[in-house]
């Protein structure tokens, strides 16, 4: 992870984002159309292209994916993509998206002790 300067400089280049996409659909009048349902939508369609791009690759394959120009581009271009969407989405329904993912990490460590979550895929259960 990073240093807590580099949080502030993760957090003013969403906010940076955010409104460069706001800017973009209301110079375009799309706003319409970017509700929340449609987003999602959109985002889930773009994850699967995402998915699409690792899909048949070995484990070792997908780790290395970005040493091949022509297949790293793609990944690289469909992680804009949901990234794109998840930001509209998050701004649409004003969540902050660094406040979000830091609340959820903060619930995992909960959920997922260090000492009983080390080395195992199992699922905690919901409380």
């Amino acid at each position: 992870m990073g240093s807590p300067s580099d949080a502030g400089s993760a957090v003013r280049g969403v906010s940076q984002l955010a409104a460069e996409l706001r800017r973009f659909a209301e110079e375009r009048e799309w706003q319409q159309f970017h509700t929340p349902k449609n987003l999602a939508m959109a985002l889930s369609g773009e994850v699967g292209e995402l998915l699409a791009e690792l899909q048949w690759l070995t484990p070792e394959q997908a780790a290395q994916v970005m040493a091949h120009p022509e297949a790293g581009a793609r990944v690289r271009a469909e992680i804009g993509d949901v990234m794109i969407y998840l930001t509209r989405l998050a701004d649409v329904l004003d969540i902050d998206l660094v406040d979000a993912a830091t609340d959820k990490l903060a619930d995992s460590a909960r959920r997922y002790p260090v000492a009983t979550a080390r080395g195992s895929a199992a699922k905690a259960p919901r409380s």
